[in-house]
């Protein structure tokens, strides 16, 4: 059996996840590549595609975070978060709470919050797949959520968990 002290090539956002979720390393894994040159609306769709899979037993974990702001993250000690990167946080929230899946897939158009808090994709395009692939009946609920050393988000968005 293997173990995740050696992630065999994982990217650190799927082992980091998964060493937390399954300890004991006892579960079949199979990590995607994320295009970030393809549009948003690319990495919605494909969730939906990937949906089937749900049908058939398949956890899927999309891990990145909503904010993701390396640059202006604060090192040491209790950091505050930055009054942009707590708006644009709690509007994709919101915006997963109501449904209301376009402003999340538009989560570029949303103005300066959004350019600072997404200053790059790959980080936030992984909530597009797990949003794709939420059922039309299904809500979607906030396992975790907050913001660490001023600009990096934790909100955890479910679908389908029982």
């Amino acid at each position: 059996m293997w173990r995740w002290i050696n992630p065999g090539g994982f990217d650190h956002g799927t082992w980091s996840v998964l060493v937390k979720a399954f300890p004991k390393a006892d579960v079949p894994v199979i990590q995607l590549s994320i295009d970030a040159t393809q549009p948003a609306q690319f990495h919605f769709d494909l969730g939906r595609k990937l949906a089937v899979l749900r049908e058939q037993g398949v956890l899927l974990i999309g891990s990145g975070d909503v904010v993701h702001n390396l640059r202006l993250m604060k090192r040491g000690g209790v950091a505050s978060a930055y009054e942009w990167a707590v708006r644009f946080n709690d509007h994709i929230r919101e915006s997963l709470l109501k449904g209301d899946l376009q402003v999340v897939i538009d989560y570029a158009d949303q103005g300066s919050d959004a350019q600072l808090s997404v200053p790059t994709p790959e980080h936030y395009l992984p909530l597009l797949y797990i949003a794709g692939a939420k059922q039309d009946d299904e809500a979607i609920s906030i396992a975790v959520d907050g913001i660490d050393i001023g600009a990096i988000s934790m909100l955890t968005a479910v679908v389908g968990s029982a």
